[in-house]
């Protein structure tokens, strides 16, 4: 996945888009999601679609501290159903990521330049998620 992305989407798209059955949040536009901030994500409990939001960055179960987080916010595919620290969850907590867009850079001389990318129809995608429950040792 992407280091940035947007969601500017009206929560009735995202809502008709993912065929989603429960909404516990109401998504605020921003044109530049970063790691640790909140972003809407849709699981399925088995019976329906939910859209919910999480915090983005991935903390395995065995994680002392959050700040592990910002460098794990891309699980490889080549090595998720493997790596120690994605394999439970690429078992057993698979979701997608709502976004309008994201973008990559390309480095033209000393220059970082950033390309957006979206679906030609305009309409929200879903990147392949993964996420865990992880609680502080302070229990929070």
């Amino acid at each position: 996945m992407c280091g940035r992305f947007d969601i500017h989407s009206a929560i009735e798209i995202i809502a008709k888009i993912f065929q989603i059955d429960i909404i516990n949040f109401d998504i605020k536009p921003n044109f530049n999601v970063a790691p640790t901030q909140d972003i809407p994500i849709v699981l399925n409990d088995g019976k329906q679609n939910l859209l919910i939001s999480s915090r983005w960055g991935f903390l395995p179960f065995w994680a002392k501290e959050e700040i592990i987080s910002y460098s794990m916010i891309n699980a490889r595919d080549e090595k998720v159903d493997t790596n120690p620290s994605y394999k439970n969850a690429f078992i057993n907590h698979r979701c997608l990521v709502v976004a309008d867009g994201f973008y990559e850079w390309l480095k033209q001389d000393k220059v970082k330049l950033p390309y957006y990318t979206r679906l030609k129809s305009k309409n929200p995608m879903g990147f392949a998620g993964l996420y865990n429950n992880w609680k502080s040792p302070e229990g929070e």
